[in-house]
């Protein structure tokens, strides 16, 4: 690759990224599963279990995060290309999950939800021109379990994200 196209790569990788977290916390369920290979897998997710292919990831999050408030943020990728259409990263994470009442989490038994901090270990495919998760694994540093009160926001004072605020 030259240097052009690295770096119009990093820039395509970085904004699937971003459309990866914007879709989880704006509950766009089909888009989301849009941004993922054909044979992506996955590890480390309280959604679905290790080795699941895309369907089974986005059915499981879908489900898991239908009444929660979800803030997904990602930071400092480290991204190297294996070739011209394959890239491994790893992105700093912190995800914010929280429902209306206590539930059953692996992460945090009998909580409202959690903070998470942790790590994104990524592998990306260029498919017909498109960059495209492969490959994610969730690993985790830390959980903080949200006090059993909650912070539920009233959720008329809350504005709702523009789904087609970037279509063209």
């Amino acid at each position: 690759m030259d240097v052009r196209e690295r770096l119009d790569a990093l820039e395509a990788i970085r904004a699937l990224k971003a459309r990866y977290c914007r879709h989880i916390d704006t509950k766009q369920w089909d888009r989301l599963r849009g941004l993922f290979a054909a044979g992506a897998r996955f590890e480390g997710f309280g959604s679905a279990p290790d080795g699941a292919d895309a369907d089974t990831f986005v059915a499981g999050v879908s489900t898991r995060l239908a009444e929660a408030v979800s803030v997904h943020h990602c930071h400092t990728p480290d991204i190297v290309f294996l070739g011209p259409d394959r890239a491994r990263g790893v992105w700093a994470m912190q995800d914010f999950l929280e429902w209306p009442q206590a539930i059953r989490l692996k992460e945090a038994p009998e909580a409202r939800g959690f903070i998470g901090h942790g790590h994104y270990e990524e592998e990306y495919v260029r498919e017909g021109g498109t960059w495209k998760m492969n490959f994610l694994r969730l690993t985790r540093l830390r959980i903080d379990p949200l006090p059993a009160g909650g912070i539920f926001p009233n959720a008329a004072a809350l504005r709702p994200a523009s789904p087609d605020w970037l279509d063209t």
